[in-house]
């Protein structure tokens, strides 16, 4: 046993410190756990925690929109079949030119005959016609009056329709090739038109309408159809110089409306036999179907289009 040393209770050595003296122990101080420690803002303010995020509702598919549909149209109403890709604006426009169409209609249909009628019975007959022919002059500027409406509202429509402008293709030499072309298809258009007027005229010298009044009246009204074609493709040859495809789509509805009466002269020709009116139509028809097909072909070329 070294000095300094004590036994223990039981045997052991007790350890001594530095100077022979037991060591003091302190009785470590308890440790209390930390307080978790909230998150901070950067401004230093305790940072609140977020709620619980709730699940959102599962939304409800919408239904289709209904597309608007055009007006219903009746038996006997004269008016053609709106196009479904027309935008709202378009279709007022077009069914209120064809609201203007029908007083065009009759101010024409009824005053150039009544028109032209009296004065052929005022100089033939009596003086009485020429107060028909005034009520005729009545009805024809209704009728005059309802087709300048109706080219302002056209001209409303062409502000808002794609064809109606230059087309963006203007200046590839492809579609100045096709607005060419179809700037003199629509002037073989109005040579046609002008024959057909002229061919009118004459051959109502061989129907007797010069000599009564109600004939020369519906004679005027029929050859007053294929000269207002011929203005109206007239209007349309300046637009196609200019590489507006809208000239192209209006020559080749006229051109569709003298097939169709080439069409009953073929009918006829056939049924009674004449070789002069089966050839005559049969060249027209062929004409005018070429000249459609080329003028939707050049239609699209003016519209960048592949034909």
């Amino acid at each position: 046993m070294y000095p300094g040393q004590q036994p223990g209770p039981y045997g052991q050595q007790q350890p001594t410190g530095p100077y022979g003296q037991p060591p003091q122990y302190q009785q470590p101080y308890p440790q209390q756990p930390y307080a978790p420690q909230q998150p901070y803002t950067p401004q230093g303010y305790p940072q609140q925690p977020y709620p619980p995020q709730q699940p959102y509702p599962p939304q409800q598919p919408y239904p289709p929109q209904p597309s608007p549909q055009p007006p219903a149209q009746h038996l006997g109403e004269g008016r053609m079949r709106l196009d479904p890709n027309l935008t709202p604006a378009q279709r007022d426009l077009v069914l209120k030119i064809q609201a203007k169409s029908k007083p065009m209609a009759y101010g024409m249909v009824l005053g150039i005959p009544l028109t032209f009628g009296g004065v052929h019975y005022g100089i033939t007959e009596k003086p009485l016609g020429f107060v028909a022919a005034l009520a005729g002059l009545g009805l024809l500027a209704f009728g005059v009056f309802s087709l300048m409406q109706m080219q302002a509202l056209k001209r409303q429509l062409r502000l808002i329709t794609a064809d109606a402008w230059r087309s963006p293709a203007a200046h590839l030499p492809g579609a100045r090739k096709a607005a060419t072309q179809a700037a003199y298809l629509n002037g073989l258009l109005v040579l046609l038109s002008l024959a057909a007027t002229g061919y009118l005229l004459y051959k109502g010298a061989g129907w007797g309408a010069y000599g009564n009044s109600l004939g020369f009246g519906a004679l005027v009204l029929g050859a007053a159809l294929p000269f207002g074609m011929a203005v109206a493709a007239a209007t349309t040859i300046p637009q196609l110089l200019q590489v507006i495809p809208a000239g192209a789509k209006v020559g080749r509805s006229l051109y569709s409306v003298i097939f169709v009466l080439a069409t009953t002269v073929t009918g006829e020709g056939i049924k009674g036999g004449s070789v002069g009116p089966v050839v005559g139509g049969g060249l027209t028809l062929l004409i005018c179907g070429g000249a459609m097909s080329l003028l939707g072909k050049s239609a699209k070329r003016m519209r960048g289009e592949t034909p």
